[in-house]
């Protein structure tokens, strides 16, 4: 099961708004993002998985994340899957 952790997301703005994160912010702790290594868009079709953006990103200290923008309610969330993540920063 994924547990959704909202996160504060600084953006880069290009074309359109919130176009990709440029870092985010998890129990007051700053992560920079080096790279996207893939993102995707799940579509509005089913009503039960609204419309939202995937970042799968790595941090400046090489850590991997997996980020959700959800389209419609302009939320950020740290997608983790199964148990929660013991961070050590």
């Amino acid at each position: 099961m994924n547990d959704l952790i909202p996160i504060k997301v600084e953006c880069h703005s290009g074309y359109k708004a919130d176009e990709y994160p440029t870092s985010f912010y998890w129990d007051k702790v700053r992560f920079d993002i080096k790279e996207i290594q893939d993102r995707w868009y799940q579509g509005d079709r089913n009503p039960d998985w609204p419309p939202a953006n995937y970042f799968k990103v790595i941090t400046t200290k090489n850590q991997h994340f997996l980020l959700k923008h959800d389209v419609k309610t302009d939320r950020w969330y740290l997608v983790v899957k199964g148990e929660r993540l013991n961070l050590q920063v």
